[in-house]
């Protein structure tokens, strides 16, 4: 896997830490280097029972930890041909993830950090009477999508301008949301969980990819790796319940999580 300078592996932008503008990409193994040097990782750390703290910086890093995890810079604007290289299929099983998502054909599901659309696109045929709400920070990535839905004649797929802070959605107006490679990277964990909480129905899901921190063989840098432990701590913060773990994708956790019926 040689991911390109500046990518975020969530299928799309900048996801949701700072919005930036597009720069060029350059062909790098920026996210292998610990891999292919043996570097070995010691991110900082802080304290898990503060939810939101501050301290110094690692190199991948922003200084800010939810519940002890530093969140990872972002990794910049895509390079959209990476993104939808023959080999993904291979190196991150996306048709088993779509698959694993067993959607209603009327179901509202948020692609949340969607970028290039490379799921959007491929979990609307599924839901025929469905939609999926591709939410994106960056206008550039929602001009690319509404060009793509019409070029692939998809009607059920809506690009949605979300912040840093907020995925700007009305309250219960989904059934499910994804996010894909995207989460570690949120610089506001805490609100952005708050509003995606707000907008999903009562016992609607939540599925999250992340590549996995306890295997070091996945050739990811640690800051943009979670355990499943982490994972269930920060989004069970936010009143969100853990389902299932799943353990079937080559380098990732598949994680589903849902939203109490019962308050």
């Amino acid at each position: 896997m040689r991911p390109p300078i500046g990518l975020d592996f969530n299928g799309g932008s900048a996801t949701f830490g700072q919005p930036m503008k597009s720069i060029p990409i350059t062909l790098s193994l920026l996210l292998l280097l610990p891999v292919l040097h043996g570097e070995d990782e010691h991110p900082a750390v802080a304290d898990k029972n503060a939810p939101s703290t501050q301290g110094q910086a690692s190199p991948d890093g922003i200084g800010k930890f939810f519940h002890g995890r530093e969140i990872a810079k972002v990794m910049g604007h895509p390079a959209i041909g990476w993104l939808e290289r023959d080999e993904r299929e291979r190196e991150e099983a996306p048709t088993r993830v779509i698959e694993a998502l067993a959607l209603a054909p009327n179901a509202v599901i948020a692609d949340i950090g969607a970028g290039s659309g490379y799921y959007s696109f491929r979990i609307a045929p599924k839901i025929p009477f469905g939609k999926v709400i591709a939410i994106d920070i960056q206008p550039e990535m929602l001009e690319y999508l509404e060009k793509k839905s019409a070029e692939l004649k998809l009607t059920n797929v809506s690009p949605h301008l979300g912040a840093i802070d907020d995925i700007k959605l009305a309250a219960e107006s989904i059934d499910a949301a994804l996010m894909v490679d995207a989460y570690h990277e949120f610089s506001h964990p805490a609100e952005m969980l708050a509003s995606l909480v707000k907008a999903l129905k009562p016992g609607g899901k939540v599925f999250l990819v992340e590549y996995r921190a306890e295997d070091p063989e996945v050739p990811i840098k640690r800051l943009h790796k979670m355990t499943a432990a982490q994972a269930k701590l920060e989004l069970e913060s936010a009143g969100l319940r853990l389902s299932a773990n799943q353990t079937w994708l080559p380098w990732q956790h598949f994680m589903i999580f849902e939203k109490p019926i019962q308050p």
